[in-house]
């Protein structure tokens, strides 16, 4: 009797072990993990709400999959180029570690006419600062490229097809420089130029980008952060 009354323990707390471990959260959502935005107005998100921005629909969309990360840390302003944002993050930024990195620069590069040497150059140190924000580990970091301003109402009047051409040379730089320190580059410049045909893409100020154009790259950037994550 004693034997099988053991035998009967024995199988309830298995039972209650199993159910424990099974309930139990995945490691996504018991670990923390932080994130950090970098770049200029588009990371910023200028003209729509802090929960509107791309980055921000980033880390709602992970936590909506359990993973327990909170809102980036942005430093980022509208109007800055890749020299101002090197001079912020040297002047008022602490070194601190993160999981994942977003760098989304370049845009007032080109449209204050700067040369794409200057760029090369600058955006080359910006790669290697966001590697060492994100752990001295460069598949920590995503580089988004640079969207096409041309197609806002803003640009009517301009050169659109001049625009998108020099856009395109800056982004070949950024892809190019990415591929040689091995950090994931999206190309969301396509979808920036869905603006052209469809204003809700197009924030109230006819410059920059809505909520729901952000919530595309967000769409875009998600499977490389969940990976980065996992």
């Amino acid at each position: 009797m004693f034997r099988y009354f053991t035998y009967f323990v024995f199988l309830f707390l298995f039972a209650l072990s199993a159910c424990n471990t099974n309930s139990m959260p995945a490691p996504e959502a018991r670990r923390e993990y932080f994130y950090l935005a970098l770049g200029d107005s588009y990371t910023i998100g200028e003209s729509v709400s802090e929960d509107e921005r791309w980055s921000v629909q980033l880390a709602q969309m992970l936590r909506a999959k359990g993973f327990n990360i909170r809102n980036p840390k942005t430093i980022a302003q509208t109007g800055w180029t890749t020299g101002e944002l090197i001079e912020t993050l040297n002047k008022t930024f602490q070194q601190q570690s993160y999981d994942l990195v977003t760098l989304l620069i370049g845009v007032n590069n080109q449209y204050r006419g700067q040369t794409l040497e200057t760029y090369r150059a600058e955006f080359r140190q910006l790669l290697q600062t966001a590697i060492r924000y994100g752990k001295n580990d460069a598949s920590r970091v995503i580089v988004l490229s640079i969207p096409d301003w041309g197609v806002t109402p803003f640009a009517e009047g301009r050169d659109r097809a001049k625009i998108a051409t020099e856009i395109d040379a800056f982004n070949a730089v950024a892809r190019e420089e990415t591929q040689k320190v091995g950090v994931t580059f999206l190309d969301i410049t396509p979808l920036s130029r869905k603006a052209l045909g469809d204003q809700t893409y197009v924030a109230d100020d006819k410059l920059h980008f809505s909520g729901k154009m952000y919530q595309e790259w967000a769409n875009l950037v998600y499977p490389v952060a969940e990976s980065i994550l996992k």
